[in-house]
This record gives C-alpha cells, structure tokens and sequence, in this order.
C-alpha cells in the first residue's frame, strides 16, 4: 500500500504499470472505496493500493471551523492495518498557502491557530506519524518505507540556467551531483526516522530525481500551466520502484 499525496500515486501508478508489464495476460481487477484505490491480480493473490492521504495526519472539516489539519491525530491509521508493505510520503502539500492552502486551522497541542512555520508543522506531523507507527505496526509482520522527498524543477538557477523551469528540458543534468541544495524537508525525515523504535527504510531517491529536470510532464500534463512536480510515465518512479524491489527481495 503507498499512502501519500499525488507523488504517491505516481509511484503506485508506476508500480502498477510494471507489475502488468510482467504478467501481460493476467486478469486485473480494479477497485475504488473511499480514498482507497487498488490494484488486484487475483490469479497472483496480489494487490497494490493507493490510500490518498497527503499529510498522513488528519485533516477534518468541522462545521464552526471548516478545515482543521490536526497535527497531533492518526484516526485515518486504521486503513493501514494488515498490509505486507506500507509505502508513505508526505511534503509537498504543507508548502500550499493562498488559495490552494487546503486548511482553516491548525489543531496542535490543543490550540488553534491559523498558521505556523510549514517545515516545524511538517515535523510535528511526521513525528506523529512515526510514533503511529512504532505503536500500531508489527515489523515482523509488515515492511515499512518512507519514500523520500521527491524534488520539483521550478526554479532554473538551481541547476545554473537562469530563468528556466523543466519545460522544454530534453537532458538530465550531467554527473551525480545536483548543483542546487537538497529540500529542507530531507533533513527532517531523516531525523525523525533516526528516532523511531520501529525500523522504517528510507528510499532516498531525492538526489537520483534531481538530476531528472526533463522527467516531468510540463506543459504535457493534461491540464492548465507546466507541470514541474510530478514525473512522467514510464520514467523516473520505475527507478524508485526498482529501488524498493531491491530491498524487499532482500529483507
């Protein structure tokens, strides 16, 4: 199960799309209940879920307040329960603000208030989120990843081309080094995975898609405006698929 944001879904898409590359002829059967999204091979007795849950924390709508992201509650953790594989992600929808900033309120130590600095709130999500984890999963029983921040080509000056974006990018960048900085985001999954009780594998795939500033959609995503974020299929979320494959086979 991948539960995250619509970088989430990119990757279950991604492994969807292998996993029937495979077994071209097998049956495939589709199901959507709620946020739950998934995948069955019935024949293999396989299935690959998408749960849509972009800050893994709870965001609820409450008819005095409208929308409250509560940083400190997991009600939504109950979906995840007895899975084999759980891979989660989390960041890019706490750095909405404006109009598309998708709360009324924050809920955290029992207050609310309006806002707050977006890298502390994510911090105090994940570190919700992980203590979930150390106390409701079995490790025995299930395998547990982070997939790890996944970067955006919005701002050329990163890669040193002035004004640019990803639209009209036909090239990686060359070498194995990302001239730009990392997220600040990476700094604090890796912190608070450091912390937890439970082991939590990080698919660090932050710099390995920085280097990929012509791996995105762009102007040919469908929709209005140049798509910088997400990744184009095939592409670069069959590597982080590849990468988890990789350490499953030899957990």
């Amino acid at each position: 199960m991948f539960v995250g944001d619509s970088l989430s879904e990119n990757q279950w898409q991604s492994l969807t799309c292998m996993v029937h590359a495979a077994i071209p002829q097998a049956q495939v059967n589709k199901s959507i209940k709620g946020d739950l999204y998934t995948i069955t091979w019935p024949e293999y007795g396989i299935s690959i879920t998408l749960c849509h849950n972009v800050f893994l924390v709870d965001l609820v709508y409450e008819k005095k307040l409208g929308r409250v992201l509560k940083i400190d509650s997991i009600e939504g953790g109950k979906l995840w329960k007895g899975v084999d594989t759980l891979v989660f992600n989390t960041w890019h929808w706490w750095l909405h603000n404006g109009s598309i900033q998708p709360w009324d309120y924050i809920q955290i130590g029992g207050k609310l208030i309006k806002d707050m600095d977006r890298l502390t709130a994510f911090k105090r999500g994940l570190t919700t989120w992980s203590k979930w984890v150390d106390f409701n999963i079995n490790p025995a029983m299930t395998n547990v990843f982070f997939q790890g921040i996944s970067p955006t080509h919005d701002f050329g000056e990163e890669w040193k081309e002035k004004l640019a974006t990803c639209k009209g990018q036909t090239e990686p960048i060359k070498g194995s080094t990302y001239p730009g900085a990392l997220p600040p985001a990476v700094g604090v999954v890796k912190e608070v995975l450091s912390k937890m009780l439970k082991l939590v594998s990080l698919l660090d795939i932050t710099v390995l898609s920085q280097l990929r500033k012509d791996g995105h959609p762009s102007m040919y995503n469908g929709g209005q405006g140049s798509d910088c974020s997400h990744w184009c299929l095939a592409g670069v979320p069959d590597t982080w698929n590849e990468l988890l494959y990789a350490i499953v086979v030899t957990q």
